[in-house]
């Protein structure tokens, strides 16, 4: 079984949906002993970090996160927002902490060409590192964000993909068993589904 994080932001059922799809049960909980049980994470995402890192802490999953992803070594797949839990902190309506997976920051969009954030719509990303996430998708392929801050691509060897929108900024992440995407694969159709079909298929 696989366990969609709920925190209490953005719509769990059509990430859901993304895994009946493909055939997989994805279970919707907040509770740490079916976070404990399954097989891999899914952390989406869609809001405030302050509140996610808030709802996560008042449901005290915080160590059960990290005890599972940094030690046990499951699988996990952060979406939009849940990528950017994974970092040491955000400076998005002040400064939260995060959940300390990776030593990235969150920092606001600035694109040079005045574009509007937040950035809302389809994109490419262009591939970076080689890696079973991206296996067998088109070159430079298009999926769907919404978001207004994002990691800057500070660290390369965990960069699988970035994306240039008057800046260069990550949308796709991987450090041994974290996997994080900055866009929404269950809103980006058949690319998003071959995404989430390669993150099942990961050893």
């Amino acid at each position: 079984m696989f366990c969609i994080i709920d925190c209490n932001l953005g719509n769990l059922r059509n990430v859901q949906k993304a895994f009946e799809r493909l055939g997989i049960r994805a279970g919707i909980s907040s509770k740490k002993e079916e976070l404990e049980s399954a097989q891999a994470i899914i952390l989406p995402g869609v809001g405030a970090f302050g509140d996610a890192i808030a709802n996560l802490q008042a449901l005290h999953l915080i160590e059960s996160i990290r005890e599972q992803v940094l030690h046990k070594k499951k699988p996990i797949l952060g979406i939009c927002l849940g990528m950017q839990l994974f970092g040491e902190e955000s400076y998005e309506r002040g400064h939260y902490r995060g959940l300390g997976l990776l030593p990235m920051s969150i920092q606001r969009l600035q694109p040079k060409e005045k574009l509007p954030v937040p950035h809302v719509g389809w994109d490419d990303i262009t591939v970076k590192n080689n890696s079973s996430l991206l296996a067998g998708l088109p070159e430079n392929p298009d999926f769907y964000f919404v978001h207004s801050f994002a990691f800057r691509p500070e660290n390369p060897q965990h960069v699988l993909a970035t994306t240039e929108y008057g800046e260069e900024f990550c949308s796709v992440i991987q450090r041994e068993n974290l996997h994080g995407v900055q866009f929404h694969p269950e809103k980006s159709q058949r690319t998003g589904i071959k995404l989430v079909k390669n993150f099942l298929s990961l050893p």
